[in-house]
């Protein structure tokens, strides 16, 4: 348990110092080939739920140090430790011999002996510490400042749920292939399997508890697809029919260029900027038993990759903030800065404004972003408007007027915006 312990304290101290926690276990899984499925699976609670609960760990380590530390792994191991003396489910004994053992190895003489005093004052001040936790907005609530403060100013009755959505575990959806079966259908094979689920949406299924996809009947055979309820709703909203000519921009992973193929056959165009990222998109499709054009370029320069031919249906889900889905990505909150949105705003435009002239008279884009932030969202489409007196934005059925679904416990948050090219 002792090395899972040093790994985990590795990925959170590579996150404290900037980089992506997805990245960084992606590289460690790489370093070390032979980690045993649970030893990953360990890894990665304790380096999830440490970024989750980082708040209250922080202000419990300002109270348990008697001055800054500045060993950023030797700050990271009592980070991951205070996580598992707080919320996880080793021994405490355990957890606080295991992460002497490691401070042994990275840190100085003393490392050992701040490491074993830190987390036993810890154990004895818990509810002391909880309580103090409770009266600080930054500990209280596991975001920054800044993020607390602008989610009570654009959504003054709702800021609380989305910040307490944003430190759950998120639940885990399937998309159900509706040409191969109904959700209704799939429901009860899982039942069968063992599962437990529920219907969501009109293609969905929900898992009481997160499973292996290797665990889901039919899923090699492009059965399902695990997909969030959230970015579910992309697909039908575009109003596809066979025939149409539609490019998904910004296509990878490739679960909504999945989605719109189920829907009808289409002439459709997968376009990322990133040629690894498509080579997901094609194995997506392939598990799917669909078919796509996959074109490598950037969608605000159309000139590079566009044939000419304008399109039917455009999915612009644009990059973001991907405040969102903080849930699935803890990390988010606290590598995000506020002069973040504004880079995020104007290569938003730029996509919007060079996609718009691929699109035919008549035709339709849907604008996604798995944002929060009314900078990306609603701002980005009133300016749009104005900038484009052609285009009208069409009413969403089944979602909120605004077109902004907010986190809570059937899916992530997510914008949408239809447009509409005048004839």
């Amino acid at each position: 348990m002792y090395q899972t312990q040093r790994n985990a304290s590795e990925v959170v101290a590579a996150v404290l110092d900037g980089r992506n926690l997805t990245d960084t276990l992606n590289a460690l899984w790489r370093r070390q080939p032979t980690l045993e499925p649970r030893q990953r699976a360990a890894i990665q609670d304790i380096s999830y739920g440490t970024l989750r609960r980082l708040g209250e760990i922080r202000h419990a380590l300002d109270r348990l140090l008697s001055r800054q530390l500045d060993e950023p792994l030797l700050y990271s191991l009592l980070a991951t430790g205070i996580y598992q003396l707080g919320w996880g489910r080793a021994a405490p004994y355990a957890v606080v011999d295991h992460a002497v053992r490691v401070a042994a190895q990275i840190g100085t003489g003393r490392a050992k002996g701040l490491v074993n005093a830190v987390l036993r004052n810890y154990l004895r001040q818990r509810e002391q510490l909880a309580a103090q936790a409770a009266t600080d907005a930054v500990a209280r609530w596991n975001h920054p400042q800044w993020w607390i403060r602008a989610m009570q100013r654009h959504y003054p009755e709702r800021w609380e749920a989305i910040l307490e959505a944003n430190n759950q575990h998120p639940p885990m959806s399937l998309r159900i292939n509706r040409r191969r079966g109904t959700p209704a259908d799939y429901l009860a094979r899982l039942t069968e399997a063992g599962i437990e689920a529920q219907l969501v949406g009109e293609s969905g299924v929900r898992l009481v508890e997160p499973v292996g996809v290797d665990r889901l009947p039919g899923f090699q055979d492009g059965d399902c697809s695990v997909q969030d309820l959230g970015a579910q709703w992309a697909a039908p909203l575009l109003n596809v029919s066979d025939g149409m000519r539609v490019l998904d921009a910004c296509a990878a992973p490739g679960g909504k260029t999945g989605h719109l193929l189920e829907l009808a056959d289409l002439d459709l165009t997968a376009l990322d900027l990133d040629r690894l990222r498509l080579d997901r998109v094609a194995s997506n499709l392939s598990r799917l038993g669909c078919s796509a054009k996959l074109a490598v370029g950037d969608a605000a320069r159309p000139a590079d990759w566009w044939d000419g031919q304008p399109f039917d249906r455009i999915l612009a889900d644009v990059p973001c903030s991907a405040s969102g889905v903080v849930r699935r990505h803890p990390d988010i909150k606290w590598l995000r800065r506020p002069d973040d949105f504004g880079r995020f705003a104007a290569q938003q435009a730029a996509m919007l404004d060079a996609l718009w002239g691929c699109l035919k008279p008549g035709g339709q884009l849907l604008y996604v972003t798995c944002s929060v932030f009314p900078q990306e969202n609603s701002e980005q489409i009133d300016a749009f408007l104005q900038r484009q007196p052609e285009a009208r934005r069409l009413p969403l059925s089944s979602l909120p007027a605004d077109g902004q679904c907010l986190p809570d416990a059937a899916g992530d948050g997510f914008f949408y915006a239809l447009l509409e090219k005048k004839s």
